[in-house]
């Protein structure tokens, strides 16, 4: 038996929040109404989800030894998620982000830094720190090191899931060992050269062999492509306070529904729920939700049915 459900390798962040009345044009000013210290970070936040969620989950990355760093790594304590192969990097700075949130809508623009010394040497990453888990998920930012937690996976027979929103050098090396892949809008596109999504999803998934290649769409939700089939989930409407981690949650809780043995059509939508929830509370992890909750939205919640790609929902 695995001793994990999920390990998780790639990014933390520590973000400072800004929230503001509105987004100012450009070169204009406009007063913050507050400002709020927040941890973060692709593939930190998605395994808090999956612990919460009730996985035994496994974190892999580094942190930095500054007060953001400090941030994170008391955020990590007690959420049940293991830390036995964390990295604390002396005389480095954790990454960092400055998030703008617009309180009319709650959407986010990021400023983010990562330095040089958070980098990890995939030599560092031994078959054991992988092969104890029923599934590996990583992000693209490192990529030599996901790339060779992914192929450890591959040997030892465990599905991999990929979250990654845009282009990064040696990706190609990774996703030929990737099972799901959960890109952003813009990632297809840009990977392919093609601007239909459609389409491009197709090439991805036929030129790599994966089981599941996905665009999430924000609040219109996620588009997928499985056994030669399109998959259209749209996304919930809440009262939406910050859209940040909405991602991470989402990758979170995918990883829960393939680990659990959903079909797709309901990981789609029950990892939608959860995104859509999160995005009630301020913070990339302030709003992860309960399974329960979550149904309950699932059962009872407004859909965003005019997506553009509604002919491919169940």
């Amino acid at each position: 038996m695995a001793q994990f459900d999920v390990v998780g390798v790639g990014l933390n962040a520590t973000d400072t929040l800004i929230l503001i009345p509105h987004f100012p044009p450009y070169g204009g000013k406009v007063p913050f109404t507050s400002e709020l210290l927040s941890p973060g970070g692709q593939v930190a936040s998605a395994m808090v989800c999956c612990a919460k969620l009730g996985l035994r989950t496994k974190y892999i990355g580094a942190i930095g030894d500054d007060e953001r760093g400090r941030v994170q790594w008391e955020s990590l304590q007690g959420t049940g998620v293991n830390l036995d192969h964390v990295q604390r990097r002396r005389n480095c700075p954790n990454q960092s982000a400055y998030i703008l949130i617009d309180q009319r809508s709650g959407e986010r623009t990021v400023f983010w830094h990562r330095a040089e010394c958070l980098t990890m040497d995939p030599s560092e990453l031994t078959d054991d720190m992988i092969a104890c888990a029923r599934l590996l998920h990583i992000d693209g930012h490192d990529t030599a090191l996901v790339a060779r937690a992914a192929a450890i996976a591959r040997r030892h027979s465990i599905p991999v899931t990929v979250d990654v929103d845009t282009i990064y050098k040696g990706f190609e090396d990774v996703l030929p060992n990737v099972d799901y892949l959960i890109a952003s809008s813009e990632f297809p596109e840009r990977w392919t050269g093609v601007a239909d999504p459609l389409q491009a999803l197709t090439r991805i998934q036929n030129e790599y062999g994966m089981r599941c290649a996905a665009m999430t769409l924000g609040p219109h939700g996620v588009l997928a492509r499985m056994d030669g089939r399109f998959f259209y989930s749209p996304g919930f409407v809440v009262s939406c306070l910050d859209t940040t981690g909405a991602g991470d949650v989402f990758h979170g809780a995918f990883c829960y529904s393939v680990v659990r043995g959903f079909s797709l059509v309901e990981s789609l939508e029950f990892s939608n729920a959860m995104a859509a929830l999160n995005c009630t509370a301020l913070g990339a992890r302030g709003g992860i939700a309960t399974q329960a909750v979550a149904r309950a939205l699932m059962t009872r919640g407004e859909r965003r049915v005019e997506g553009a790609f509604s002919d491919f929902r169940e």
